[in-house]
């Protein structure tokens, strides 16, 4: 890991670095790099010696390349980050996509870049790098770690659940909105309470807004309060759950239900901190913090006009997006036996053990109800099972029970096409790699011809292509492909 005699001074600091890719040529030049730089490294070919050289020491700083002999670069980055202390990882490919940067930076990745790249680039990346570990190293003797008790219910040891933690505890301590981000059912009303009550409010309310349950007429009553009289009923003066948040965290979930004719009022409301109640003529105040969730897609509803772009910028200021349980799949178990014990408790019955089966239906039962649902099904199936001191599969829900069941007769099915096709036709071939065979060799024609066309001229090959000379050589190279004619 980081060693270093003067914390204020990069070029005195020592990392440890290392690089699993397979091309040679890319392999040493990032060494070549980092060694000049004064780090160790340690390089492999393989996603599998990756692993283990991780297993074996701590490491600051990973290049990981996205195709590798062995597999996708991006299926291990979890494995890598779930490490004690997880190093910074890079990845690197030669065919950038939107939907693997995506993937690449909700997993956890520092950034994900393209070949070629310039020296300037690579040091530039591990100085910054470097600079941002010093400063949390420096700053670990009182990081904003959240206690257990605040976590409760938030189960998990995956890197996914470890990451959000984090950004909690960052945030917890500051005033800034938070708009948390998932799928029914991950928890997110467990994180926004996780951060309320290790926030400097954690003294006064916490206020609780469901924008699903509020009658679209008496929104605007029922958020900024209302003067005696202001409407039929109104027999006297409230105050708004704005106002019974002041001092505390205002909690909005699901606000993409909030109706586009009171978002343009509550806007000003958390802008100012100020806001008229129905049927007054005087403005009020309530300081309060924001935490807003919801499992919509806000950008989506903005671009349909269903949600002003303006109340979405002040939202988002701080974004923990919450995982679904299928990408956080290591944490099963885990869930499951905490809350078999609490609900157990919670009935007044002994503590059950888990027969034989019922994690591994556990684990290949999709979730589409996220933890949320994993609770309600452990909690039928106590249910069902009464006083028996086992769990089994036949405990679980019947529709749990059916899907399972067509789950792996679809798997048979599908096993049993795989093993005719092969006898008949011998192994059926990977749509990756068909797909890699394909883009090889459209890359090897097109170094053939452009070679041609520039009459052997490595110049003039480098202006038609806009390859880089040094990247160029790199492929023609690689393909074999002469360099004079």
């Amino acid at each position: 890991m980081l060693h270093t005699g003067n914390i204020n001074s990069l070029h005195e600091s020592m990392a440890d670095i290392l690089i699993i890719e397979e091309n040679k040529t890319c392999c040493d030049s990032l060494s070549g790099i980092a060694r000049g730089m004064g780090h160790e490294v340690i390089r492999t070919g393989t996603l599998k010696g990756g692993l283990q050289e991780l297993s074996a020491r701590n490491f600051d700083i990973v290049f990981l390349d996205v195709q590798m002999p062995d597999g996708n670069g991006l299926d291990v980055l979890s494995e890598i980050l779930e490490n004690p202390s997880p190093p910074e990882v890079i990845i690197i490919t030669d065919f950038w996509t939107l939907e693997d940067a995506k993937v690449a930076i909700e997993k956890g990745a520092w950034c994900y870049i393209k070949r070629p790249f310039s020296t300037n680039e690579i040091t530039l990346l591990i100085l910054n790098i470097l600079q941002y570990r010093q400063n949390k190293a420096a700053g670990s003797h009182d990081a904003p770690l959240l206690e257990e008790r605040h976590f409760e219910g938030i189960i998990g040891s995956s890197a996914p659940i470890k990451f959000c933690k984090y950004l909690a505890a960052s945030v917890a301590k500051t005033d800034a909105n938070v708009f948390i981000k998932g799928e029914t059912g991950t928890g997110k009303e467990l994180f926004a309470r996780a951060i309320h009550y290790h926030s400097q409010r954690a003294d006064n309310n916490f206020v609780i807004v469901d924008c699903t349950a509020l009658p679209g007429e008496l929104v605007e009553s029922i958020l900024f309060g209302y003067e005696k009289g202001a409407f039929t009923g109104a027999i006297k003066a409230r105050d708004g759950l704005i106002k019974q948040a002041h001092g505390g965290t205002l909690f909005l979930d699901e606000v993409g239900e909030l109706p586009l004719a009171t978002q343009k009022s509550f806007l000003r409301a958390i802008q100012e901190h100020r806001f008229r109640p129905v049927g007054s003529l005087q403005e009020t105040g309530s300081d309060f913090r924001l935490i807003v969730a919801s499992n919509r897609d806000l950008e989506d509803m903005v671009r349909q006009g269903l949600f002003r772009d303006d109340l979405l910028f002040r939202l988002r200021t701080f974004v923990i997006e919450v995982p679904p349980l299928r990408k956080r799949a290591h944490d099963i178990i885990e869930l499951a036996q905490y809350y078999a014990t609490k609900l157990c408790k919670q009935f007044g019955i002994a503590e059950k053990v888990f027969g034989p089966g019922f994690f591994n239906a556990l684990n290949n039962y999709s979730w589409p109800g996220n933890v949320r649902e994993l609770i309600h099904a452990l909690e039928a199936a106590i249910i069902v099972a009464q006083n028996e001191p086992a769990l089994f599969p036949k405990h679980l829900p019947t529709y749990i029970r059916i899907w399972l069941e067509r789950f792996f007769v679809e798997m048979d099915i599908a096993t049993d096409k795989k093993t005719a096709a092969d006898k008949s036709f011998g192994a059926f071939p990977k749509l990756k790699d068909m797909r890699e065979i394909a883009l090889e060799n459209a890359e090897q024609q097109y170094l053939k011809d452009l070679m041609i066309i520039a009459a052997g001229d490595i110049k003039k090959a480098c202006q038609l292509s806009g390859l880089s000379r040094t990247r160029l050589y790199v492929l023609l190279k690689k393909h074999n492909i002469a360099t004079h004619f």
